[in-house]
C-alpha cells in the first residue's frame, strides 16, 4: 500500500513542470509558516488572526517586509524564530535547500530541479551547479555573519545587553541580506538615521544580497584565478546599472528631502539617510526616514526604484536591473533607427528583448490592476473624491509588493481582508518571479508553419 502511494506521488512529481514545482514549493512553505504563526504561542496574546498570519508568512517567504502587525511586539520569541526561518528560506530559495539536502546525502537531484536552480540564479547549465549551490550558502552565511558582528557592536554601544544585541543583529542581518526589511523596532530604523555603522552595514548587506549570487560567484572566480577571463555582459550590466541607480537615487532623494524630512540634521547625515533610502528602495524595505512625511517627488523616485528592483538571481525582486538596461538600450537604438540591440560589442538575442518588453508590460499591468482593486475594495468613506491621496498610497503599496520591497506609506495595517488577500497574491507573484509568469503566458505551445498577411497600423 505504501509503495503504491509512493509511486503515485512520484508520478505526480515527475509530471509537474519546473515552474509549477517552484510555485508549489513556495505555496507549501508559506502555508506551513502561516500555520506556525497562527499557533497560540507564536503571538503575545495568542489571538493572531489567520489572515494576518498568512500575510506575514507570505511577506517573509517572499522576502517583502510588508506587515499588518508590529512583529517586534506582537510575536513571541517562537514567532520571531519562525519568521527568521521563513525569511532565510525565502531569501536563499526553497529549491536551493532541496539541492543542498541531496548533496549532503551524496545524491544528485533530478535534472528538473537543477533546471529550476539554474533559472533562479541565472547560472550556466552543467556540473558547476553543485559548486555554485555550495558557494551560495557559504557566501550567504559569511555575509550575514559579518553583519551580525558589526550590528552587535553597534547595538551594544546603545546599551543593549550582549544577548539582546546578538539576537537583534542576527535577525536584522538576515533580513537585510535577504532584502526582507522586517525589523523589531516599532519605527523600523528611524532611530539610527545618523548612525554610520548601522546604516552602512545594512546597506552593504542589501547591496550584496541584491546584486545576485551569479554575479558575486563570477567576480569571486575572476579575482581568484590567475588567468583573467572576460567578465560577462550580464555581470557588467548589473554592476553599472546598480551603481547608476544608487547614485541617482541618492542625489534625487537628497534634493527633494533636504528641506523636508532631513532638514534638521547635518549634511553628512543627510547624505547618509538619502543613500540608505535609495539603497533600501531596491527591494529591501528598511527605512530611516519618516515615510508618510516624504514629499511627493521623493515618493515618485522611490516608486521608480522599487519597480526596477534588484538583479537577476538575487534575494530581491522587481523587474530587474538588467531589464532596465535592455529597455534603455532598445529605446536608444530605436531612436537611431536600428532594429538590433547591441551592447559593448555584443548582440542581444531578440527573444531576450521580447521577454524584457513583455516583463515590463506585465509588471505595469499587474501594478495598475492591483491598485484599482485595492481602491475599489475599501470602505465607502475611503473612496470619497476628497481622498485623492489614497491613489498614491495604494500605488506605492502595490509597487512595493510586486517588487518585494516592503516600504509603506503607513496603510498596510489598515487594509481590510480583501486588500490583504490582494497584497498576498501580488507579493507571491513578485517573488516566485515575473519571469516565470511571463514564460507561462508567452511560451508557444504549438509552433505554426505559416505566417499571416502583413498590414500596417498607425501609431
Amino acid at each position: 500500500m505504501f509503495k503504491g502511494r509512493k509511486d503515485t506521488w512520484h508520478l505526480i512529481y515527475m509530471r509537474l513542470q519546473s515552474g509549477e514545482l517552484l510555485v508549489l514549493s513556495y505555496l507549501g512553505v508559506i502555508t506551513f509558516g502561516a500555520i506556525l504563526l497562527w499557533l497560540p504561542w507564536a503571538s503575545t496574546n495568542g489571538d493572531l488572526p489567520f489572515i494576518d498570519a498568512l500575510f506575514t508568512s507570505t511577506s517573509a517567504v517572499c522576502v517583502t517586509g510588508l506587515s499588518t502587525i508590529d512583529v517586534g511586539s506582537k510575536l513571541t520569541l517562537f514567532g520571531k524564530v519562525v519568521l527568521l526561518g521563513l525569511i532565510q528560506a525565502g531569501g536563499l530559495g526553497i529549491m536551493t535547500f532541496t539541492v543542498l539536502m541531496f548533496l549532503t546525502v551524496g545524491r544528485l537531484p533530478a535534472l528538473r530541479d537543477r533546471w529550476v536552480i539554474e533559472n533562479m540564479f541565472s547560472t550556466n547549465p552543467g556540473a558547476r551547479i553543485w559548486d555554485f549551490v555550495k558557494a551560495v550558502f557559504l557566501f550567504t552565511f559569511v555575509c550575514e555573519g559579518a553583519g551580525v558582528l558589526l550590528l552587535t557592536a553597534a547595538w551594544v554601544e546603545y546599551g543593549f545587553s550582549i544577548g539582546k544585541a546578538l539576537w537583534y543583529a542576527l535577525f536584522h542581518s538576515v533580513s537585510a541580506f535577504c532584502n526582507a526589511g522586517f525589523s523589531f523596532f516599532r519605527n523600523n530604523l528611524e532611530d539610527f538615521q545618523g548612525d554610520f555603522l548601522v546604516s552602512l552595514t545594512i546597506c552593504g548587506l542589501i547591496i550584496v544580497g541584491g546584486i545576485g549570487f551569479a554575479v558575486m560567484y563570477e567576480l569571486f572566480n575572476y579575482i581568484r584565478t590567475s588567468e583573467r577571463h572576460r567578465i560577462s555582459l550580464s555581470t557588467r550590466l548589473v554592476l553599472l546599472t546598480t551603481f547608476f541607480l544608487l547614485l541617482s537615487g541618492t542625489l534625487l532623494i537628497y534634493f527633494f528631502e533636504m528641506n523636508n524630512t532631513i532638514r534638521q540634521i547635518p549634511l553628512d547625515r543627510q547624505l547618509l539617510a538619502s543613500f540608505f533610502q535609495s539603497t533600501t528602495a531596491r527591494t529591501a524595505g528598511f527605512n530611516t526616514m519618516n515615510m508618510p512625511a516624504l514629499s511627493n517627488s521623493a515618493v515618485l523616485v522611490l516608486i521608480f526604484l522599487m519597480f526596477i528592483g534588484a538583479s537577476p538571481g538575487s534575494t530581491g525582486g522587481g523587474v530587474r536591473t538588467t531589464t532596465l538596461a535592455l529597455m534603455v538600450a532598445l529605446f536608444i537604438k530605436r531612436l537611431r533607427g536600428n532594429s538590433k540591440v547591441n551592447i559593448a560589442g555584443r548582440k542581444i538575442p531578440e527573444e531576450t528583448m521580447r521577454r524584457a518588453v513583455s516583463l515590463s508590460i506585465l509588471a505595469v499591468l499587474l501594478v495598475t490592476a492591483n491598485t484599482m482593486l485595492l481602491l475599489s475594495s475599501q470602505p465607502a468613506e475611503l473612496i470619497d473624491p476628497q481622498n485623492r491621496a489614497l491613489v498614491i498610497n495604494y500605488l506605492f503599496e502595490s509597487v512595493s509588493a510586486l517588487g518585494t520591497v516592503g516600504l509603506s506609506l503607513g496603510i498596510t495595517s489598515s487594509l481590510n481582508v480583501a486588500g490583504k488577500l490582494l497584497m498576498i497574491v501580488l507579493m507571491f507573484i513578485g517573488r516566485v518571479g515575473l519571469v516565470t509568469v511571463a514564460y507561462g503566458l508567452l511560451r508557444e505551445r504549438v509552433r505554426t508553419k505559416f505566417e499571416y498577411p502583413t498590414e500596417d497600423v498607425m501609431i
